[in-house]
């Protein structure tokens, strides 16, 4: 018999899952999960292996949970992983679902540019990655006019105070992913996007995911004395306030977009001029003033921006052991084709008004 297939998944916060297996017929054979997690009775590991043995080895993941499962008794207690986690480890030894070190990873420099390529190019990258046409990469935007980005299903007249906007000269541009508006100035956030094959995220929950994916962000933010933590679904936030949130869209040919906005010294005087926020937004955030839902890195670190864009990219990079990179012409001509036919347009902006 030739060498057994192999999978690893670390659960974010928990504990690694370590799973050999066979392949016989196009089922699995002689399962055996193993890792440093506690579970209680120990027998009940006898019990996950033949929950898996003889499984089809073309199920998704959320089947192979279900089968873990429904295979232990409802005594049994798993400290510091999930059937959800031994499913994952399943698909990765079928090489069905991947790890950050499967991938060869590029890392973009901030580059400026008008907020509505910004955008587009969240687009193009994502397809490109999908395509296999570029290695998977993290981008960190910069831009130099005053803009809200909203997302994809907001509408323009709850979210934008029109006298605000034209106040202080607002560019207003909508984004393919969901999520809330952010409100970006010059130098006011730290703003990034990931382009990468949904195999990444294989098995996770949506909310798993966006933890997954960021967690060497809350690594860099630690090693700066920041405490980051997500709060369900897509806010990162710390003892003092939130800081930023997460998007995500993932793409029919395989790809996904996960960007994230931190802020770093908003106006949040001018922001609650720009900006309808609320008391329904508020009303389960613990606080009534939407400037207090708004904590700048600046206040909690005494960094420059520059300096944690830095630590950001060095801890990515040391992680994942990414490139340096750089936008192609192709792709910056792309993204002003589809700034001139989407992004750009009011039939965009306004297909929620």
């Amino acid at each position: 018999m030739g060498t057994q297939l192999h999978g690893e998944y670390k659960v974010h916060g928990g504990k690694l899952v370590v799973v050999d297996l066979d392949v016989a017929e196009g089922r699995l054979a002689n399962v055996s999960v193993s890792g440093d997690f506690f579970l209680e009775p120990d027998d009940a590991l006898g019990d996950i292996n033949a929950a898996l043995t003889g499984l089809s080895a073309d199920l998704p993941a959320q089947d192979l949970a279900e089968a873990v499962t429904a295979g232990l008794d409802d005594g049994v207690v798993l400290f510091g992983f999930s059937a959800q986690a031994v499913a994952i480890a399943v698909r990765r030894a079928l090489a069905k679902a991947s790890s950050w070190l499967d991938h060869d990873w590029d890392i973009i420099a901030p580059t400026v540019l008008p907020t509505a390529v910004n955008v587009a190019l969240d687009e193009v990258l994502a397809e490109e990655v999908g395509a296999g046409r570029r290695n998977p990469t993290l981008r960190f935007w910069d831009w130099d006019e005053p803009s809200v980005v909203i997302g994809s299903f907001q509408s323009v007249r709850n979210e934008l105070d029109p006298a605000g906007v034209e106040k202080y000269g607002i560019n207003v541009v909508r984004r393919i992913s969901g999520g809330g508006a952010m409100f970006m100035e010059a130098g006011n956030c730290i703003t990034y996007s990931l382009y990468l094959p949904q195999g990444l995220v294989d098995g996770l929950s949506f909310e798993d995911s966006y933890k997954f994916l960021d967690s060497w962000v809350m690594a860099a933010l630690e090693s700066i004395g920041v405490q980051a933590f997500y709060v369900p679904l897509n806010d990162i936030a710390t003892d003092q306030g939130k800081i930023g949130g997460a998007a995500q869209k993932r793409f029919s040919n395989g790809a996904m977009l996960h960007h994230v906005t931190m802020s770093y010294d908003i106006d949040a005087d001018k922001m609650v001029q720009v900006l309808r926020i609320g008391k329904e937004k508020l009303s389960d955030k613990g606080t009534r003033s939407a400037k207090k839902r708004v904590d700048p890195l600046r206040r909690q670190t005494g960094l420059s921006r520059t300096d944690i864009l830095a630590r950001m990219a060095g801890t990515f990079t040391a992680r994942y052991n990414a490139t340096p990179s750089e936008l192609t012409a192709g792709e910056l001509a792309e993204a002003a084709r589809r700034v001139e036919g989407k992004f750009g347009t009011q039939a965009w902006l306004n297909r929620i008004p």
